[in-house]
């Protein structure tokens, strides 16, 4: 009884409470505007912040250190789904990024779970060769590489570039974290910046286009409507009956893609500047982590990872609601309403919090008590 009591009190000595307490902001305000914005899908909301809850628990139980073999395992089943998109995805509204659960009517997203995969095959890969003291070569960096541009080729074609590019982002954000050679980041730099016309030129799709043409000329629909909305809120914001913008319907998608416009015209610049803060917060605790454990490379890319999936989905999303960025099918994570995007991040917060409080040996070997004796008695 007494090593289980200490057992627990390890546990709870690891876990990282304040990474959970940060995201209670977040979704206490999101529920309250997607209340006004429609009960219904606020009984939605609840039942989704059930599963992450369910989800979040199941990914903090798993033993991912011990059971790192299934890694590899899960990253090629994914990518195996991703394929399967490609002849066997359903289509919804012109693109095919669905697969159809057989027999139940259901269908899930292979390239939103790719990014949980990701992650976990470049802890997986970097844990077995640690970097250098001078970052990674171009030989390791290559390789890593492969694990993130695969997936991103599959996704880019569904179409989906916008995830496509998150995920992107995110592992190459992750490798910068751990450490490549600056002469490797400069060269990308300058490969990309010469093949930036042909890219635009060849690769992007009509659609694609049109959108960078709505951001560098005039705004689209929804982006004026964003704009008139979060102006109209002024310092403070204004009462729902007076927030005529989403009330009367004029803003579109107001409870997902734009919602972070209906925080603006509801609670204002005040509301606003309020919200971003708490995602820098969360964001800089996240790379602080990442930074206090400089050898646990399975914590740092997890953490690293997670901060800049934050950063790149909030960036996007209130640039895009301002017409600063052009528009894409980004949420603001943790807030918009949506169930998908809050499972993964619940799967990673798991995750996280479990590579955190068993982080020593001894949690998952029975044995390693004796080991870690001698070693302290050295």
């Amino acid at each position: 009884m007494r090593n289980w009591f200490q057992f627990d009190r390890r546990i709870l000595q690891q876990f990282n409470f304040i990474l959970i307490i940060q995201l209670i902001p977040l979704l206490i305000i999101s529920s309250y505007l997607v209340y006004e914005i429609n009960p219904k899908l606020f009984n939605k909301q609840m039942i989704y912040y059930a599963i992450a809850f369910a989800v979040f628990f199941i990914s903090f139980l798993i033993p991912w250190r011990k059971y790192q073999w299934l890694i590899p395992i899960s990253y090629w089943f994914n990518l195996l789904l991703l394929l399967n998109v490609e002849f066997f995805g359903k289509s919804i509204l012109g693109a095919k990024r669905w697969i159809e659960i057989p027999f139940t009517g259901l269908t899930i997203q292979p390239s939103e779970f790719i990014k949980i995969t990701v992650l976990m095959m470049l802890g997986h890969v970097i844990l077995r060769t640690p970097p250098p003291k001078n970052g990674y070569g171009v030989k390791m960096f290559l390789r890593l590489s492969f694990y993130i541009l695969l997936p991103f080729i599959l996704i880019a074609k569904e179409p989906d570039l916008g995830t496509g590019l998150v995920l992107l982002l995110t592992g190459f954000g992750v490798l910068f974290i751990i450490g490549v050679r600056v002469r490797i980041w400069l060269t990308i730099l300058l490969i990309l910046g010469l093949l930036a016309p042909i890219i635009y030129t060849h690769a992007l799709k009509p659609y694609q286009k049109q959108r960078i043409a709505n951001f560098i000329g005039e705004p689209s629909y929804h982006v004026q409507q964003s704009i008139i909305a979060i102006g109209s809120g002024g310092m403070h914001g204004q009462d729902r009956e007076e927030a005529t913008q989403t009330q009367l319907k004029f803003l579109p998608v107001s409870s997902t893609d734009f919602i972070f416009a209906y925080l603006g015209e509801r609670f204002g610049f005040t509301g606003m500047i309020f919200t971003i803060f708490m995602y820098a917060f969360l964001i800089l605790h996240l790379l602080q982590i990442a930074m206090k454990n400089p050898k646990d490379y399975f914590v740092k890319v997890f953490s690293s990872g997670i901060a800049f999936l934050f950063f790149i989905y909030m960036a996007v999303n209130i640039s895009m609601t301002m017409g600063l960025a052009p528009v894409v099918g980004l949420p603001l994570p943790m807030f918009s309403h949506g169930g998908t995007s809050f499972i993964i991040f619940a799967i990673l917060f798991g995750i996280l919090e479990n590579l955190l409080a068993f982080r020593f040996y001894f949690m998952y070997n029975s044995d390693s008590k004796i080991t870690m004796m001698r070693h302290n008695r050295r």
